[in-house]
């Protein structure tokens, strides 16, 4: 795949995960890519590992719940490359919680992250995206389209994700803008681990994620990774407002 030479990607959550994944696929086929995350000393894993391409990579070490850093993000990139054609918005927290559990401050730190910040990056990065006919991948979740016990807050912020890239679909549609996305289940990253899971309980639970997932395995980065590309590249120039399960087939079982 050739087609981003030239184009100028955000990613959102690049230090890690998919996000990782996403901005070092898009450095690979040739893309300049503005990585963004918390951490500086993480994204510069990302220059080490694609060194030839340190030029067409810009790290932005930001918390996108802040709107002065969400602003940050747009006006670096587009000084430093001259406009945005793709977003891809993987930064995301998980955290336990019921209906009873969940407490106001966290249900707030779910949504600020998961969804407010994805709302607003669209909207400060649609003045360049619409005039290169550009688009958008929402990272969501399985859980945005299936109902998940104790995680209450992580699922209704998937479900805002999913719903915010339909809407935005249907109304940027006729500007030529693209905005879909997609939706992993169980995917070997650091999202469990940072919310508070010990290395023993996160074992426990890849292993029985085997058993959850019909295909049974959980999955990779680069996986997802790939999805993202082509949503992102002229092969799908007709698909827009999808929200693209990719899960082992997680979302056609019932709970157990």
């Amino acid at each position: 795949m050739d087609t981003f030479h030239g184009k100028t990607a955000i990613v959102t959550g690049a230090s890690s995960g998919i996000g990782k994944a996403t901005a070092i696929a898009f450095l690979k086929t040739g893309a300049n890519v503005a990585a963004v995350s918390r951490k500086m000393e993480h994204l510069e894993t990302i220059r080490r590992e694609v060194n030839e391409a340190a030029e067409r990579l810009l790290l932005i070490a930001v918390d996108v719940t802040k709107e002065t850093n969400r602003k940050k993000c747009i006006t670096s990139t587009v000084e430093k490359f001259g406009g945005i054609d793709i977003l891809v918005q993987a930064a995301g927290i998980i955290s336990n919680g019921t209906i009873e559990t969940t407490t106001e401050s966290q249900w707030n730190e779910m949504m600020d992250i998961n969804l407010t910040s994805v709302y607003r990056l669209m909207q400060l990065a649609l003045p360049s995206i619409t005039e290169r006919r550009g688009n958008i991948v929402n990272v969501s979740s399985v859980t945005g389209l299936r109902a998940f016990p104790g995680v209450l807050a992580y699922c209704v912020s998937k479900a805002g994700v999913d719903q915010l890239t339909r809407c935005a679909a249907l109304e940027l549609a006729s500007k030529g803008v693209r905005v879909n996305a997609v939706n992993p289940g169980v995917v070997m990253t650091n999202l469990h681990r940072n919310s508070g899971m010990d290395e023993a309980a996160y074992s426990k639970f890849l292993e029985h994620s085997k058993e959850t997932h019909p295909l049974g395995r959980v999955g990779s980065p680069e996986e997802v990774a790939e999805l993202i590309l082509f949503l992102t590249s002229e092969k799908a120039s007709w698909i827009t407002g999808a929200t693209y399960g990719i899960d082992g087939g997680r979302a056609q079982t019932c709970f157990r």
